[in-house]
């Protein structure tokens, strides 16, 4: 039985926190699922190589820009603004200042998917200067670039409805907005890829496609909260400038993933073809547990700690940060360990079909390890961030940001040479540690203590529950034959994933891990419509 003085108290906002976790948590895992689906589309039309490389730098850009514009920091931004308009100034001074922000973010947006266009040749030289040996490949980066562009004006939209939902405590269908973009890639590929010239242009489309859905989806909750309002051009309204003063040092806080993102890819453009692909494809997996547990605890405890801060409760926020740090350690370090034992027979079974071979594979596979040796640490890092947003202190995350981001410059420049693409990987999470591990000790400084000895003693639970996890997974490769079919390897492959989970969590239970209590309570509550 596990010792009842190590179950977290999960009461109040902390209860919130884990149950949103939940709502998010699933639709965010609907989301990655569709996302694989639409990857595996991708890699059997069109493979790893020249073309597919093009595709991914065009997409990163727009893709980046959505993250830093408009999910990630205008909802960071957002949040704490609207929050207080919803409890000191409800009704009418609340509508006004939703339509002036949306006649802001509108004018912003749009400003900036037309800079983007515009000076697309510019920016895809910048991002992929190895493009330049082979002017075919970046005229097409810069098409597909120029096309897709109008994705930030949609996804920074259906930004702006999550922030609203997220601030009345409904997260599902916000989180749900990147399954729909799925699903548009996923039917755009089917059904354009042989009708355009060139093919890959549908992928394009279909991103256009999904953005629109993505806004689309959130429209009928923001309507039952009576808040879907015409946009004004009220500039001046104080809302406007309060959400932009925190944009920017928000966007830099963010940046600092997504600048690992841009060094990665210029400097795997100068590497052999498709390793930037090989990069993507192992990035994606990574991203299926960091989407899952990491992001989507940051995402849900971050209204929580917005409104401990705003009561001046330091302690409190401290202890909702331990808390998500020790649930998102408890659900990466098993999955670091099947991404790291299974990444090869995972790649295969997804990917390995059509024009996507077994070096691709055995490449992907590689650079997956070096991706999930980090996964701790960019977990822990987004979610140690918002603390900072929380308490209206962003320069300082953009400031531990910005050295992590330092780090992996050095250690990109130094690995890229002996290892290749992997070596980028690597460098990635290292910088990642670097970010959480500084993040945690300034926010111990400014919060108070963290709960450092329990977090260790946690660790140390979960390294042992995971065990016999990492025999099972070596026993289950061993036992399978290296030349089976394809439905024997997927067969396998679920069978192994699914009874290895069950393994940790029996595991965890004898070790009376507290995090295994805390997450039964994850299940989507039932959110008003």
């Amino acid at each position: 039985m596990p010792n009842p003085s190590r179950i977290i108290k999960v009461s109040g906002l902390e209860h919130q926190v884990v149950r949103a976790f939940g709502s998010i948590g699933t639709a965010t895992l609907a989301s990655r699922v569709l996302g694989f689906v639409r990857d595996m589309v991708v890699a059997l039309v069109f493979g790893a190589g020249p073309v597919t490389d093009a595709f991914f730098v065009a997409f990163r850009i727009p893709n980046v820009l959505r993250r830093l514009l408009a999910e990630g920091a205008l909802s960071t931004a957002a949040i704490p603004v609207l929050s207080d308009y919803v409890v000191n100034q409800p009704g009418e001074p609340l509508r006004r200042m939703l339509r002036a922000l949306l006649g802001g973010a509108l004018l912003a947006l749009g400003l900036a998917a037309v800079l983007g266009m515009v000076f697309a040749p510019a920016i895809v030289a910048l991002v992929a200067p190895g493009f330049a040996a082979d002017p075919g490949q970046h005229a097409l980066a810069v098409l597909l670039t120029r096309v897709m562009f109008p994705y930030l004006v949609l996804v920074g939209l259906a930004a702006l409805a999550m922030g609203i939902l997220n601030t009345h405590g409904r997260f599902f269908a916000a989180a749900l907005g990147p399954a729909v973009l799925n699903l548009g890639m996923i039917a755009a590929v089917l059904a354009l890829s042989g009708r355009v010239d060139p093919p890959i242009l549908a992928l394009a489309i279909g991103v256009l496609v999904g953005g629109l859905g993505q806004l689309l989806v959130q429209l009928p909750s923001v309507r039952a909260l009576g808040l879907l309002l015409p946009p004004s051009a009220q500039l001046a309204h104080p809302a406007v400038g309060r959400v932009a003063r925190l944009l920017l040092p928000a966007a830099l806080g963010l940046a600092a993933v997504q600048v690992m993102v841009f060094v990665n890819t210029l400097l795997a453009s100068l590497l052999p073809a498709g390793s930037i692909s090989y990069l993507y494809y192992a990035d994606r997996l990574m991203e299926l547990p960091l989407g899952v547990f990491g992001i989507a605890l940051a995402s849900a405890s971050l209204p929580a700690m917005s409104r401990q801060a705003a009561v001046g409760d330091l302690r409190g926020v401290a202890t909702t940060l331990a808390l998500a740090v020790r649930l998102a350690a408890w659900v990466s370090v098993p999955a670091t360990v099947g991404l790291v034992l299974l990444g090869e027979p995972i790649v295969r079974v997804l990917f390995e079909r059509g024009r996507f071979g077994p070096a691709a594979t055995d490449a992907t596979a590689w650079a997956l390890v070096w991706y999930a040796v980090g996964l701790v640490g960019f977990g822990t890092a987004r979610i140690a961030a918002q603390a900072f947003y929380a308490i209206g202190a962003p320069g300082t995350a953009v400031r531990i940001g910005a050295a992590a981001v330092a780090v992996n410059v050095v250690a990109a420049l130094l690995l890229m040479e002996p290892m290749g693409h992997a070596g980028l990987a690597l460098a990635s999470s290292i910088g990642a540690y670097v970010n959480a591990l500084v993040l945690l000790w300034v926010a111990r400084r400014r919060l108070g203590p963290l709960g450092g000895r329990e977090l260790a003693r946690s660790l140390a639970r979960t390294a042992a529950a995971c065990v016999p996890l990492a025999l099972w997974c070596v026993l289950a490769r061993w036992l399978l034959p290296a030349d089976a079919a394809f439905a024997t390897q997927a067969g396998w492959l679920a069978l192994t994933v699914g009874a290895g989970a069950v393994l940790f969590w029996i595991a965890s239970a004898v070790l009376g891990c507290p995090e295994r209590v805390a997450l039964r309570r994850v299940l989507p509550s039932r959110e008003p419509r």
